[in-house]
């Protein structure tokens, strides 16, 4: 399975939590693979952060997610013990995940019509790294 050398793109987030649209850019990192079929595999090296797919339509969408996640995990809990105030980053991280899988189809990502890639910050703002390798068969 021959594969294309792991591309690295920097995200700069902005807020504390947030989800950053990445589809246009994973695509653009497309072009060597023109025609191909195979997948690619987006990777986050961070335990604060995630990456997810979700409905890339409606942006009321994702502050729904980042609303009912910050219910579910608050930001401050009396029995949180990491001493660099960002246990629920680490536990949002952890639900989320640290990689997407997608398949590729004649160079193109196999989404469905409403679906985007999104990386998920939750202990920003900051610069990320995100890893991208993408492989043909």
């Amino acid at each position: 399975m021959p594969s294309l050398p792991l591309k690295t793109l920097k995200i700069p987030t902005q807020r504390r939590c947030q989800m950053i649209d990445l589809t246009l850019q994973i695509r653009g990192l497309l072009s060597d693979v023109k025609g191909q079929d195979g997948m690619v595999i987006v990777y986050v090296p961070h335990t604060t952060a995630g990456i997810t797919i979700n409905e890339n339509a409606d942006p009321d969408v994702q502050s729904d997610w980042l609303e009912k996640l910050g219910q579910l995990i608050p930001h401050r809990e009396v029995y949180y013990r990491h001493g660099e105030g960002n246990s629920d980053s680490h536990l949002k991280a952890s639900l989320v995940g640290s990689s997407v899988t997608v398949l590729l189809e004649r160079g193109q990502l196999i989404l469905g019509r409403w679906q985007g890639i999104y990386f998920c910050e939750f202990d920003g703002p900051r610069q990320r790294d995100l890893l991208v390798k993408l492989t043909t068969f």
